[in-house]
This record gives structure tokens, C-alpha cells and sequence, in this order.
């Protein structure tokens, strides 16, 4: 299966994305996160305001170890953890149905590229991206949705933003043939 160790993960190159958690209050979302990020090598996760922090046996339960693997860090507001990331040279994009918002599945004439990094913001199961994180930020992504409901699953949506995150750097450019 050729997979990597704790300490071979953590000293490999990463994917220049860092998932940020606004005030996630499952546990077992988390643990989810942290096992999507560590498949994908992402670089990280910011677990912000009442968002869980490892180790819970809750979030390892999902997670099933990628908490030791992927990197992550805690911010009391997710405001601040914005404004730090965007001082680092991120792309700061918030997961969220907006006005003006970019609709999946990115392609070549989308703000997203290859070279640059990302983080992005995933909102409380309830409420969402908080509109003041919201506004700090520099765009939103918004996945299409064809049913009776207006939201996924906080760890649905990870796993769908981190792919097509993953998508494009595997690919080198942004071919929807993927």
C-alpha cells in the first residue's frame, strides 16, 4: 500500500493548503478533517473558538492517528487566525453560499493556482463561515448542491474543497477532465 510513516509524512512536501475549522463543534467532523488532510498532505489544520484540539479520543476515533501526522495549530478567533494566515501570503478563501462566490468545479479561469497558498474556512455545522470571518476573507468557494437541502456535512465539504485543491496540483494546471 506504500504508506508513509508518522515521521516520513511530516517531513514530506506538502500541498500548499491549510484547512481552518470556525467553531466545528463535532468532534468526529474533526477527526475526519484530520484524516482528509493527512491523505491529501495537506499542510495543516487551524482549529479555531470551540473547535476541539487533539488528543480527544473522539476526534482519534475518526481521525485514526492523522492527528499525529498532520500539523495543526489552535486560534482562540478565527478573525485573528485569518488575519495571521493572509500576513503569511495566504489565499484566505471561506467555504460558504455567498454572493459572488466561486462555484465548483474550478477551472483555469478561476482565482485558484497551482503556485500559490491557500487556506480555507469551514464553517460551525449549524451556522456556517461566521459573516465576519467571511468578510476578512479574500473570496468564497461554494460547492453546487441539486437537492431538497442547502448544506453538507462539514467533513463532506473538506473532503470535496481538499480534493480539488488536490486535483489541481496533481495535475499541474486546472484540467476538468479529472
Amino acid at each position: 500500500m506504500n504508506r508513509i510513516t508518522v515521521e516520513e509524512y511530516q517531513s514530506a512536501e506538502k500541498m500548499p493548503l491549510v484547512v481552518v475549522l470556525d467553531n466545528v463543534r463535532s468532534m468526529h467532523n474533526v477527526g475526519s478533517v484530520f484524516r482528509t488532510c493527512d491523505a491529501f498532505r495537506a499542510e495543516g489544520v487551524v482549529l479555531c473558538g470551540i473547535t476541539s484540539t487533539p488528543p480527544q479520543n473522539e476526534i482519534h476515533k475518526t481521525a485514526l492517528g492523522a492527528e499525529e501526522s498532520v500539523g495543526w495549530q489552535y486560534a482562540e478567533d478565527t478573525c485573528e487566525a485569518v488575519r495571521r494566515l493572509q500576513a503569511e501570503g495566504y489565499t484566505v478563501l471561506a467555504v460558504e453560499q455567498c454572493e459572488g462566490s466561486t462555484m465548483l468545479p474550478l477551472t483555469h479561469a478561476d482565482i485558484i493556482t497551482p503556485e500559490k497558498k491557500y487556506a480555507v474556512v469551514l464553517g460551525n455545522e449549524v451556522h456556517g463561515v461566521q459573516q465576519e470571518v467571511i468578510n476578512l476573507c479574500d473570496g468564497c468557494l461554494e460547492i453546487p448542491q441539486f437537492g431538497t437541502k442547502h448544506s453538507l456535512n462539514v467533513s463532506v465539504t473538506a473532503g470535496i474543497i481538499i480534493w480539488e485543491f488536490a486535483r489541481m496540483q496533481i495535475t499541474g494546471k486546472n484540467d476538468d477532465n479529472l
